[in-house]
């Protein structure tokens, strides 16, 4: 007997933490973003722009701002249209990103990039870059409500 009581409060504790899981992904919810990035450099570059997120109805202003360091060369202006996932209030945004990239612009192209904050939300983000950019770098991009 002591083993099944033992057995039927772990059993109760994994429901637990299952369900409390389940139900906090349940009430995350997604938003629009759109953003403008202005990106400089020569080996070490920064980065700044501004944006708004659309959540629940309401329009949010955003400020971005970061540093990329590696082989950086030249200035493009990437302007970024998505979604963000994973999020429970406009706040959820704001965070710093990383990432790891390498591409070139001359003239006119297209990018796309995934990210994601401390506080797990999650940008899908695709636009169009133009400007004359080499970049294989990291990069690090801070995301702020204003």
């Amino acid at each position: 007997m002591r083993i099944s009581g033992q057995f039927r409060a772990v059993f109760i504790a994994l429901i637990a933490v299952v369900a409390a899981s389940i139900t906090s992904a349940a009430y995350a919810e997604s938003g629009t973003i759109r953003i403008s990035v202005v990106k400089a450099g020569w080996f070490i570059g920064g980065s700044g722009g501004s944006g708004t997120l659309t959540f629940r109805g309401r329009v949010y202003p955003l400020s971005i701002g970061g540093l990329s360091a590696g082989l950086v060369f030249g200035a493009s202006q990437t302007d970024f249209v998505g979604r963000v996932s994973q999020i429970r209030r406009p706040s959820d945004v704001a965070g710093v990103y990383g990432a790891a990239g390498a591409g070139a612009a001359l003239g006119a192209g297209a990018r796309a990039i995934v990210l994601t904050n401390e506080k797990g939300a999650v940008l899908q983000m695709s636009g169009r870059e133009v400007g004359l950019m080499a970049n294989a770098d990291l990069s690090g991009l801070v995301i702020s409500l204003r």
